[in-house]
């Protein structure tokens, strides 16, 4: 259409122009010759001034054409990724807007590329490369062969680092993670100088790092450096006046000798970086074959822990807590058992801490749950008033959906929320946020009962405790093992016991042993009571023709 419309108006120029000559020809010889003659000559004058016109429109058009086709050519190779040579003159020349515009659209494309690369490529809270940057740089390294010795990759978790996101709030924690970022980067600049070579330094993710240096072929080397990097991050950090302790469980793992690619490497740094977590934290650990051996070993666990899910190899047997007053049996608490087909019965302590770790308690839990609920709805159909107690884990209750899920077990058997009592941990309830607080209250004041598990373990806030929605407090076997033997641990179990009691909680001593222990108790002013002494955990047959009237009891066992 344009170039339809440019040979118009050249058309139009050209016819303009020679009809205009020949009107002046003709006015310019009238007189001078005869009529034909004169228009003769006039007619030659325009057909000479309209060609010329005609001429030099076709060779404007045939210019701006050319600049046209170059427009359209390079915006063709930049849509193909050409966004750095420049606009051709002759667009420049004949479209000089169009010209601008171009250079001024490439331009802005450029720096929003930059921008998009940055984003992609860097930590926007510490300006390191992000995973995926970390990654693609140590893997070109390893793959182009530019890892001239052994290298080594160190694994870093921050110590304490959660603790300042839950106190000061996630801006003191970016600007916190900035900080270790800047004191990484003069750890990598020191070692430069000393001649360990330039090192890629990463954010994982939440608080984890990465270093990789491409050349560290001393051992002595990586353990220098860790204790570099622990002691830069030791160093307390000045947070807007408020002053922050923190520091660094550290893995190494060394290239080829711990894995031949990035994502063995990195798993191989993970592993010796959880060992030094397990074995106090603030620590490096370099990755071995014992290690190796050792997450063999949990893989296989964990895998097994799955199976037995699957399988229904996991039962519940039930233990008493024992009003001494009456002999009667108030509460049975649930605990979980591992009928292994190739072990004798695994006991909770074997596996539970492990499943919690790997996140499998979740999955467990979600079966103990269930069961507990569809026992404590035939309990309750049968007649028979004891509650079931079952413990809460800390992993159970950071998913969010925990309270959603119990309410639908709840519903789906028919539990009645009077039938059951959730226990939960001294520093779970000390540390419990207000989210998981408000769903306890609501399911406290559906029914169900509230206890704390082993008090006593850890550091109580007795202010915070009456604010809690609780019912109960079971004293932990720690604080009550002694007390036939030691004045000391009489004193303080009865102080702790008469704290509780004046709350108006009921109390619940754990792990009784002897009839001693149980008088000494009384005279404190306990009555309920759980432990050995007066029964093991048992399987629900056994607890009820127990601990049952005989006539529940079989009830509950016929349905």
């Amino acid at each position: 259409m344009q170039g339809v419309s440019l040979k118009s108006r050249a058309l139009a120029f050209a016819a303009s122009a020679g009809a205009f000559a020949f009107i002046l020809a003709l006015i310019a010889g009238q007189g001078a010759y005869g009529d034909v003659e004169d228009i003769g000559r006039a007619l030659i004058v325009a057909i000479i001034c309209g060609t010329m016109s005609w001429a030099s429109a076709q060779r404007t058009i045939s210019g701006i054409a050319a600049s046209v086709d170059s427009a359209a050519e390079r915006l063709l190779s930049a849509a193909h990724g050409d966004l750095q040579a420049p606009v051709a003159p002759e667009v420049k020349r004949d479209l000089p807007d169009l010209g601008v515009a171009m250079e001024s659209l490439f331009s802005q494309v450029r720096t929003n590329l930059d921008n998009v690369h940055l984003l992609a490529m860097f930590d926007p809270v510490t300006g390191l490369a992000n995973r995926t940057s970390f990654c693609r740089q140590v893997e070109r390294l390893l793959v182009e062969g530019e890892v001239e010795g052994p290298g080594a990759l160190f694994f870093i978790d921050l110590d304490g680092f959660k603790a300042v996101n839950d106190t000061l709030g996630h801006a003191a924690g970016d600007l916190l993670l900035s900080r270790v970022a800047g004191r990484l980067r003069e750890v990598v600049m020191s070692q430069v100088g000393a001649g360990s070579g330039d090192a890629v330094v990463g954010r994982l993710a939440g608080d984890e790092f990465t270093l990789f240096f491409p050349a560290l072929p001393r051992r002595e080397a990586a353990a220098r450096i860790g204790r570099a990097i622990q002691f830069a991050l030791g160093e307390r950090f000045d947070l807007g006046g408020q002053q922050i302790d923190l520091g660094a469980s550290i893995g190494v793992a060394y290239y080829p000798d711990h894995g031949e690619t990035l994502s063995a490497l990195l798993r191989s740094a993970d592993i010796a970086m959880y060992h030094a977590k397990a074995n106090g934290r603030g620590r490096v650990e370099l990755f071995t074959a014992k290690l190796a051996r050792a997450a063999a070993g949990r893989a296989e666990l964990e895998r097994d822990l799955r199976i037995a899910l699957e399988r229904g190899e996991f039962v519940l047997q039930f233990q008493p807590q024992i009003d001494i007053g009456s002999g009667a049996a108030v509460v049975a608490e649930a605990l979980v058992r591992w009928a292994h087909p190739d072990r004798d019965m695994v006991l909770p302590g074997t596996f539970v801490p492990f499943a919690e770790e790997t996140g499998v308690i979740v999955e467990l839990g979600d079966w103990v749950m269930d069961r507990v609920c569809q026992t404590a709805a035939e309990w309750a159909q049968a007649g028979l008033t004891q509650r079931i107690a079952i413990n809460i884990s800390t992993r159970e209750l950071a998913q969010v959906d925990f309270f959603m899920r119990l309410r639908h077990a709840m519903a789906r058997h028919g539990t009645p929320a009077e039938a059951l009592e959730l226990e939960i941990t001294e520093t779970l309830a000390m540390e419990m946020e207000a989210r998981l607080l408000d769903q306890l209250h609501a399911l406290r004041k559906d029914g169900v009962r509230i206890a704390i598990d082993d008090f006593g373990t850890g550091y109580s806030n007795l202010s915070r405790l009456k604010d809690l929605p609780v019912d109960r407090v079971k004293i932990d076997r720690s604080l009550v093992e002694d007390i036939t033997l030691s004045a000391e641990a009489r004193t303080i179990c009865s102080a702790v016991i008469g704290l509780i009691q004046g709350l108006g909680l009921e109390t619940v001593v754990e792990g009784v042993e002897s009839q001693d222990q149980v008088d000494m108790l009384r005279i404190m002013g306990c009555t309920v009571f759980q432990g050995y002494h007066l029964s093991t955990p048992l399987n629900e047959e056994d607890y009820l023709a127990r601990f049952a009237p005989s006539r529940l009891g079989q009830k509950v066992l016929d349905a």
